[in-house]
């Protein structure tokens, strides 16, 4: 009887090594998360230029890179050439830190951008490109795997270097934004 047991004890210790074999040591996720992400999007603006008190507008564009959902990069291009006198008008490249605060469908991110701001001096007499210094924050709806809506940007400049003293413009945006690249979904099948 002993070798009986023996037997079965073993073909029962084969058995379950034969099929844990397939098992993994890790379990699939269960569910999907916000995950790396490349955006391109663009909006509208308007923002108080802070010379001669004037409030311009024009569009805006944004690349959104995050390797991982929270920590990011963002590059962006505004041109303010609406609601301009005397043909006043300001344009910025900037780029810097992105970081979302929660992975939700409305997704809050505070920034910080720097880079240069270029304006156009009245009745085209000159134009001067400075220094530009942009800490920021809002919100993003995300509507889909694919469409999320910059519900609102709050943006402060600074341009320290600007030559009648610092320049310290201020706006809002808001816009579209299109996600190049697949959301994942687990599990895979």
């Amino acid at each position: 009887m002993t070798s009986a047991k023996q037997f079965l004890c073993g073909l029962g210790l084969l058995a379950l090594a034969l099929s844990s074999r397939g098992a993994g040591a890790q379990a699939l996720p269960t569910a999907t998360g916000p995950g790396s992400n490349l955006m391109v999007g663009g909006g509208y603006s308007l923002v108080q230029s802070d010379y001669g008190k004037r409030v311009l507008g024009g569009g805006f564009t944004f690349v959104d890179v995050h390797p991982q959902w929270r920590y990011g990069f963002e590059g962006e291009g505004r041109y303010l050439r609406m609601r301009t006198d005397e043909s006043v008008t300001q344009t910025t490249y900037l780029g810097g830190l992105h970081v979302y605060l929660l992975p939700n469908s409305f997704r809050p991110y505070v920034k910080f951008l720097a880079g240069v701001g270029q304006m156009d001096f009245p009745f085209h007499y000159g134009r001067g490109t400075y220094l530009a210094l942009a800490p920021g924050a809002g919100v993003d709806y995300v509507v889909n795997d694919r469409i999320s809506l910059r519900a609102i940007d709050f943006e402060y400049q600074e341009w320290p270097q600007f030559t009648f003293g610092n320049l310290k413009p201020y706006g809002v945006s808001a816009g579209i934004s299109f996600r190049l690249n697949p959301m994942r979904r687990f599990p895979r099948h």
